[in-house]
């Protein structure tokens, strides 16, 4: 009898207990969570409060350094006789998701970091956050992106004038369809790279994500941008388009404006709803 004890041990510890893992795994966290109330559609009580003006104030602020520094790359890049004598496409990229990392991080515990009408749209759709608020925030961002980009043609008229300003346009060789849905595609990689690592489920089973938060973010940022420079110059953020395209204020700057907004609009509620019923599956959840 005992040594047929000892082979069931043994037997036992060759096959271990199979882990849970998906939703299974998810339902036994050992902390205790409960899935937030959505925000409410309208809340006049932030029009009285501090915060609500400071977190307007840290998007201005962060889209305007956003433009500065980005657009600033552009300049060298387009100015330089070849790519070779410049940080080139890659460079660009770095630039955009470094800057997207940083203040992101900086203002996260602020407004949430946004920096990007698209972002907030997407965030809204999942009753994140009030439309007041939605609405404040991308009229600050697309002002800091005004600014950022006029300061940027303050430091260089003539180059600015010359090198196209930064502004977003569907390359020759590519069709008004090819740049939206470079522009949808990319944004949803964005948005859906933003629920995920802000996931306040993923919060309370894993403490390190919310930490690691501004690096994914900035790091698809950065996949995007190097996937799509050759076909769109990488929108997927319609302050950025708005601005450089109001300073550089060209013609065929206008031509195709639409795109870098209803592209990334789709994109953010597309990656809103796939995050909130296929990865959270919030409708399906019993009450």
């Amino acid at each position: 009898m005992e040594g047929r004890e000892e082979d069931v041990r043994e037997g036992a510890n060759k096959f271990p207990e199979r882990q849970p893992i998906g939703t299974a795994a998810q339902s036994q966290d050992t902390k205790n969570y409960r899935e937030p109330p959505p925000a409410p559609l309208f809340d006049t009580h932030e029009l009285s409060s501090w915060s609500f003006y400071r977190a307007g104030i840290a998007e201005f602020i962060a889209t305007f350094l956003f433009l500065y520094i980005t657009i600033l790359t552009v300049m060298g890049v387009n100015r330089s006789p070849n790519k070779c004598a410049s940080v080139g496409i890659q460079g660009i990229a770095w630039a955009f998701g470094g800057m997207i990392f940083a203040l992101v991080y900086c203002t996260a515990g602020i407004s949430g970091g946004h920096i990007n009408p698209a972002v907030t749209f997407g965030l809204f759709l999942a009753r994140k956050l009030s439309l007041t608020r939605a609405v404040f925030y991308m009229v600050m961002q697309c002002l800091g992106a005004i600014c950022g980009a006029g300061v940027v043609k303050a430091f260089q008229t003539s180059q600015y004038e010359m090198l196209g300003g930064g502004a977003n346009v569907v390359a020759h060789g590519y069709t008004k369809g090819d740049g939206l849905g470079a522009e949808i595609v990319g944004t949803f990689v964005l948005v859906y790279t933003v629920f995920s690592a802000t996931d306040a489920k993923r919060k309370a089973r894993d403490s390190h994500v919310p930490i690691l938060a501004p690096l994914p973010i900035g790091f698809a940022v950065f996949l995007v941008h190097l996937a799509t420079i050759p076909i769109t110059g990488t929108g997927i953020n319609p302050a950025r388009s708005l601005g450089a395209a109001i300073i550089y204020n060209r013609d065929h700057a206008w031509d195709d404006h639409w795109i870098f907004w209803v592209g990334p609009f789709i994109g953010a509620a597309l990656a809103a709803l796939y995050h909130q019923v296929v990865i959270r599956a919030i409708p399906f959840k019993s009450k």
